[in-house]
């Protein structure tokens, strides 16, 4: 399975339509995770387009977008949660692993930093933002690869 992984989107002032090097990893995405800050409910319907969109709300999301603010799946086997704010980067993981006593992988969003830890356990990623790099050199999403229930391939993708 394939899963294309974005985060602080931040529509319609920073994402207009989807980016041509984002949507090129769409394509063949077989799920869509988004960790918040899409601010617009549209750009959930033109991810639709590509795959099935799973969604945790943002703090900047309106209030058109209807998401959880934590959500927990399966897939193929490997426990995913979501989360848009993990908070402080001081004592993350650990706090992560407490909240999400069952996941393998924590996907998040918030800080706009891409990020790829693993310990206790447990997996955390952030894939920046696809549109508003801030002081990141560029625009970045995820791409997951999961396989028998494991996550075999996770890496950090540059889209501008």
């Amino acid at each position: 399975m394939k899963v294309a992984v974005l985060s602080d989107t931040h529509a319609p002032r920073r994402w207009k339509s989807c980016p041509p090097r984002v949507a090129e990893h769409l394509r063949d995405a077989d799920l869509i995770l988004h960790a918040g800050d899409v601010c617009t409910a549209g750009v959930l319907g033109e991810l639709a387009a590509y795959a099935p969109v799973h969604v945790v709300k943002g703090n900047n999301d309106g209030a058109d977008v209807v998401a959880p603010e934590t959500l927990e799946l399966d897939l193929g086997g490997l426990r995913v949660a979501m989360v848009h704010d993990s908070g402080a980067a001081r004592g993350r993981l650990a706090r992560l692993r407490r909240r999400f006593p069952r996941a393998d992988l924590v996907v998040f969003g918030h800080s706009h930093i891409p990020l790829d830890e693993s310990g206790d356990g447990l997996r955390i990623f952030n894939p920046g933002s696809p549109t508003d790099r801030r002081r990141q050199p560029y625009g970045t999403m995820g791409l997951l690869r999961i396989e028998n229930g494991a996550l075999t391939e996770a890496r950090i993708v540059p889209v501008t």
